[in-house]
């Protein structure tokens, strides 16, 4: 069986990586007493002294691996995530080592060795886990290394389930056929057929070399669950559960523990984390604080140009609504003639609107009339990037029109954005604003953030759908 492949290459992944950490270890002793190092190198420790060190780094190591889930299937685990993960043992298995002799006051290891160690393994266990992705990628197209897979129950799961496994034969799954009481036998689906009722599960498990079994009823048979559970386990088939809620619930949930009862997350929301949001609100500030100091100049210029050429206030507030349903004053600089607040609060700027000034159509243009919201930054309404804040009024109307509109209302508004660089902005559409902005929220991290700031000064200032 699969299963028992899978226990025996974690083994023997383990002894590779033994003999990686071990080979990482003498050659940063080697590089930092033998080579190009050398020259500053003190060697008040031994090479003997330093191997009695690994007899206790080798076992750690290990357990970080296994607790970073680096000895779980690369089956359908993605690159990015076991480099990253690789990444963080030996962050942690570095920052103990360093730990460990500043407890027993040992000043005579040199901290350097330990350093270039933690570079070269890194390199070495990426580059062993990319060459197994590609060799294990290339074996289960072949068809060598597959699991067998039978499916409980037609639904949309069904499909969802079928259409990724088609999309990735690199995951090595073999769909052997579905059991369904309410479809009838011989329909099929991309290929896969029904194959039988659920009542023929008790016939198929003592005949069928399945590796496993993956339940994907319908919402309106989970009354069923408990039972099909239970043959299934007594087979001793790994069972897996696709709930059939992406109707319900559109997003990636996740499940927290609340003493043995599981509660699933409707909607996962990294800035939920109050680390993640000082993180946040950290860059904020000295980002909001650089951008200032540099836009200076510009605002200055804007200042006496808006002066020169039409009469009315430099700063143009308008009300908007940001983190959670909070409204506050968003400042631009005044790019149209003044005009009464209940005209303008319920209409977009159009074409050639004659309400914008020579100026303000560079401006809007360059978006140039935006600087201003680095003060909303420092004070807390706004951020550096995250969902376009709207007014009320359109809040309201989207809110009933657009699915899931008002999610965005859970992290603060952004002075730039996803949809934002992705020419989600201005006079364009507001349904795939929104599907841009969610998957900001949902999938945030600081690279993140770095890489739509980068987007922005290389390609976001250009509005052509501003008016």
């Amino acid at each position: 069986m699969i299963n028992d492949n899978e226990r025996d290459f974690s083994r023997l992944q383990m002894l590779i990586d033994l003999a990686i950490i071990t080979a990482s270890y003498l050659l940063a002793w080697a590089i930092r007493f033998r080579g190009p190092f050398a020259y500053s190198a003190v060697e008040t420790k031994t090479l003997t002294d330093f191997l009695m060190l690994l007899v206790l780094i080798l076992p750690g190591y290990l357990l970080l691996y296994r607790a970073f889930d680096l000895y779980a299937t690369l089956r359908m685990q993605g690159r990015r995530l076991v480099l990253g993960n690789i990444i963080k043992a030996n962050t942690l298995g570095v920052m103990g080592i360093i730990a460990f002799l500043y407890l027993l006051n040992e000043q005579d290891y040199s901290r350097l060795t330990f350093f270039i160690f933690y570079i070269v393994n890194i390199i070495l266990e990426g580059m062993e886990r990319l060459i197994l992705f590609y060799v294990l990628k290339d074996m289960r197209k072949k068809g060598l290394n597959q699991k067998q897979v039978l499916l409980i129950g037609y639904s949309r799961a069904a499909e969802e389930f079928i259409d990724r496994v088609k999309r990735n034969p690199q995951w090595g799954y073999v769909v052997r056929g579905i059991l369904d009481d309410e479809v009838p036998a011989g329909k099929e689906y991309k290929g896969i057929k029904v194959v039988g009722s659920i009542a023929n599960l008790l016939v198929v498990l003592p005949l069928s070399s399945l590796d496993e079994i993956v339940i994907t009823l319908g919402l309106d048979q989970y009354y069923r669950l408990e039972e099909i559970v239970s043959s299934c386990e007594k087979s001793g088939v790994h069972t897996k559960f696709v709930p059939d809620y992406n109707n319900i619930i559109p997003t990636k949930p996740y499940t927290e523990d609340i003493q043995g009862l599981p509660v699933i997350n409707i909607r996962y929301v990294p800035l939920n984390n109050t680390f993640n949001a000082m993180v946040k609100r950290c860059g904020d500030v000295i980002g909001a604080l650089a951008g200032i100091i540099l836009a200076s100049p510009v605002m200055l210029v804007m200042c006496i140009l808006i002066k020169a050429t039409s009469s009315g206030p430099l700063i143009y507030k308008q009300e908007r609504v940001g983190l959670h349903n909070r409204k506050f004053m968003m400042y631009k600089f005044r790019s149209m003639q003044n005009q009464p607040y209940e005209e303008e609060k319920k209409a977009w700027t159009v074409k050639d609107d004659p309400r914008v000034t020579a100026v303000g159509r560079f401006m809007r243009h360059t978006s140039i009339d935006e600087l201003p919201q680095f003060f909303n930054v420092l004070k807390g309404d706004m951020s550096l990037v995250g969902p376009r804040p709207e007014r009320p009024f359109f809040v309201e109307k989207f809110r009933e029109e657009i699915p899931r509109y008002m999610v965005k209302h859970q992290v603060r508004p952004g002075l730039t954005g996803w949809a934002q660089v992705n020419g989600y902005r201005g006079d364009t559409s507001i349904r795939k604003r929104i599907e841009y902005d969610l998957y900001y929220i949902e999938n945030w991290s600081v690279s993140f953030d770095i890489k739509i700031m980068l987007l922005t000064v290389f390609k976001g200032f250009i509005n052509k759908n501003a008016y």
